[in-house]
């Protein structure tokens, strides 16, 4: 008789007289939860102030007629004389004129050069002479110049605006007029009257930029970011809460009739694989931090695959596999039927898997042996990688009965633990690639109530897998870019 044979006699003798089912404690589950991971983005957050209050303001202060003019000189024209014999006689006396005239804008126009607004005011100067005794015949001149008003603001540390302005201009045509073979002009005139107007206009810029309030936009976008934000509707729902610590401030530029603010959100972001989390509590507006804001999204994505979703994963694959006969070594052939199984979370790091089995050898007769088998694994994954594998497998049994030791021979086979761990690696890269494909679509564009988001996803980055008591976790860590528009409906 052949030793195998002989061991399956021996075995099938001793089930006879013992019981038929055998029971296994169920090991002890594991009570922690994967952590909600917490890091810390940049968020960009551009404030737009409009410049509109600015140019209307300009047109109200700064008046249409800026001077004008209405002198008597006792010389426009000086005396011409002529040379007989040796000496210079006065052919003519001096001829005295009445100058008037007036110098007006025209409409104002606002525009940016990078961190400057530009006033564009265009000049017209219209000046006549007239003379009592009619040798100058009305002769008018025309002249035309345009002033510039550079204007530059300040954001203090307290949100205030503070603006400082430069006005320059230059002639493009000066006013004058030609008489007798020379050019009598009236630039000086002109220059000495429009001192007072352009001191006039920076005082009205300076006041009308302290009024541009740019606190209580930059409030009502602070309070509002202690928010959470959708990253995944479904299958899982995946929420990251926001929870601002400070905003940095790293200028403006200009872009027509509009100021934009260069600000960043340094915000701690946490992600939460649930539903809909609190939002944070809001803190007051803190005072502005001057630095250049490099905008980074740094998020930790918990791909968390739970036990429950695993179970009928293995259930399929026990299924599939109990239609031929597990070859037990120096046993033989043994058809098992599968139960349900049970997945959760155990001590140390591991997961339990454990199966309901009745089995029964070939050459056995009478009822089969009923019981159920535990499996431990603890799952790896190499660094950078969503492929998951269990090693360290173990299976526990009753090894004080018959029956205990022919379910540990059943767990130990080549069939069993394998298939299992191979179905788990299987449903957790599915789960993995699924999860980034809609968290890729998600955060593309949308709006969450008051805000526009705009999000780019350039990398995953995959971390060490472990199993907690909620299921297994796979760190995920999302870089990229967000930015924030604040428009409220």
């Amino acid at each position: 008789m052949h030793a195998r044979s002989f061991a399956a006699l021996l075995l099938l003798g001793s089930l006879a007289a013992c019981d038929r089912k055998t029971e296994v404690e169920a090991p002890p589950r594991a009570t922690d939860e994967a952590p909600s991971p917490t890091q810390k983005s940049l968020i960009a957050v551009p404030i737009n102030a409009s410049t509109a209050s600015l140019k209307t303001a300009l047109e109200r202060a700064v008046p249409k007629t800026l001077w004008t003019i209405n002198r008597r000189e006792r010389a426009c024209v000086q005396p011409q004389r002529v040379k007989v014999l040796g000496r210079k006689v006065k052919v003519t006396p001096p001829i005295a004129c009445t100058i008037v005239g007036q110098v007006t804008r025209g409409p104002l126009r606002l525009r940016g050069e990078g961190d400057e607004i530009v006033v564009d005011m265009p000049l017209h100067a219209t000046v006549a002479a007239r003379d009592v005794g009619g040798v100058l015949k009305g002769e008018t001149a025309t002249g035309a110049a345009m002033a510039h008003a550079r204007v530059r603001i300040e954001l203090t540390p307290d949100w205030r605006t503070q603006g400082k302005a430069r006005i320059s201009y230059g002639w493009t045509k000066a006013p004058g007029i030609d008489f007798l073979g020379r050019r009598i002009t009236f630039t000086d005139e002109a220059d000495a009257k429009l001192k007072p107007v352009v001191r006039d206009v920076e005082r009205e810029v300076n006041r009308e930029i302290a009024k541009i309030d740019i606190r209580k936009q930059a409030a009502d976008v602070w309070r509002q970011s202690f928010t959470a934000l959708e990253l995944n509707h479904e299958n899982p729902p995946v929420w990251m809460r926001v929870t601002p610590q400070r905003i940095l401030y790293g200028g403006y530029r200009i872009d027509g009739q509009r100021m934009s603010l260069d600000l960043g959100l340094e915000a701690i972001t946490e992600t939460f694989v649930s539903g809909r989390p609190s939002d944070p509590a809001p803190t007051p507006l803190p005072r502005l931090v001057r630095a250049i804001p490099k905008p980074h999204l740094d998020v930790r994505v918990p791909v968390i695959a739970d036990y429950a979703q695993l179970q009928p994963v293995v259930d399929r694959a026990l299924a599939k596999r109990s239609l031929r006969p597990f070859k037990l070594t120096k046993v033989g052939p043994m058809m098992v039927k599968f139960g349900k199984s049970t997945i959760y979370g155990a001590e140390g790091g591991r997961i339990e898997v454990g199966v309901d089995v009745d089995a029964k050898l070939e050459i056995q007769s009478g009822e089969p042996t009923r019981g159920r088998i535990w499996m431990t694994a603890i799952p790896v994954n190499s660094p950078g990688s969503a492929k998951v594998y269990f090693t360290d497998l173990v299976i526990n049994g009753d090894t004080d009965g018959v029956g205990g030791d022919l379910l540990i021979l059943l767990g130990r086979s080549e069939g069993f633990a394998p298939l299992i761990a191979e179905a788990l690696t299987q449903n957790f890269t599915r789960d993995l690639g699924e999860l980034q494909g809609k968290i890729k679509r998600a955060v593309d564009q949308r709006r969450e109530g008051a805000f526009v988001i705009r999000t780019r996803i350039d990398s995953f980055q995959i971390g060490e897998i472990k199993a907690y008591g909620n299921g297994l976790y796979l760190p995920v860590r999302m870089v990229g870019g967000a930015s924030v528009d604040y428009r409220p409906r």
